[in-house]
């Protein structure tokens, strides 16, 4: 395991209410809910166990038993602090780094299916570029990363999160700032159901049709090219 590197991913507690919210709109939540449980789930057992640390950032921070509970005492957890999101992911890349940590990544929860891949390459690259996004297809990103000596606050800050314009915001204000950053390739946040069709469809030809998200969609109803 490599002691500088240091994957962050980035989880809500799944309550009813919580999570999911576009989703919440077509399907009973008590469903919602259980699938981003298996999101998690699913996250864990794929991205956990890499050449790095490991690190769940949590939230609300007064759940933290009820994380360990649900999902394990064995991984480190931080609790989210900031208000809104980009302070949030501000502070995490910056107690990491205060950590003694040369590179960081982090990740949402929202893209189950990503794959240890992506992971090794995003810290790859890390060796030669300031900056590594993963850009997602709604026009937002999946992934971002740093190195210690390019970390770029400025980068979550004026963002307008949860718009098609994030990764494209981001981008610009990476490139005026003068570095370098490796672009991985594009991959799907589950926010919509065409997204959770899409998900199940390509399940087989990416390996996740065993996985958990899967079996959670077709308990509830979900096959292919429905």
């Amino acid at each position: 395991m490599d002691k500088e590197r240091c994957l962050i991913m980035f989880v809500k507690y799944p309550d009813k209410g919580k999570v999911k919210s576009r989703l919440s709109q077509y399907w009973d939540e008590d469903m919602v809910v259980r699938l981003y449980r298996a999101f998690i789930e699913d996250l864990l057992e794929r991205l956990s166990n890499g050449d790095y640390r490991f690190r769940i950032a949590y939230h609300p921070r007064e759940r933290k038993n009820d994380f360990s509970k649900d999902f394990g005492n064995t991984y480190s957890y931080m609790p989210q602090t900031g208000t809104g999101l980009g302070k949030k992911m501000q502070n995490a890349f910056k107690k990491c780094f205060s950590d003694g940590y040369q590179a960081v990544v982090v990740i949402g929860s929202d893209s189950p299916d990503l794959p240890p891949q992506i992971i090794k390459e995003a810290f790859q690259a890390l060796e030669k570029s300031d900056a590594v996004i993963g850009p997602s297809y709604d026009g937002g990103y999946y992934l971002i990363g740093f190195c210690i000596e390019s970390f770029t606050p400025e980068a979550f800050e004026g963002i307008d999160w949860g718009t098609e314009s994030v990764y494209k915001t981001t981008m610009d204000i990476l490139e005026s700032a003068g570095k370098r950053v490796h672009v991985l390739p594009a991959w799907r946040d589950i926010d919509r159901p065409e997204d959770v069709v899409a998900l199940i469809n390509d399940s087989e030809k990416t390996g996740f049709a065993g996985s958990k998200t899967i079996s959670c969609l077709q308990d509830h109803g979900f096959t292919k090219h429905c």
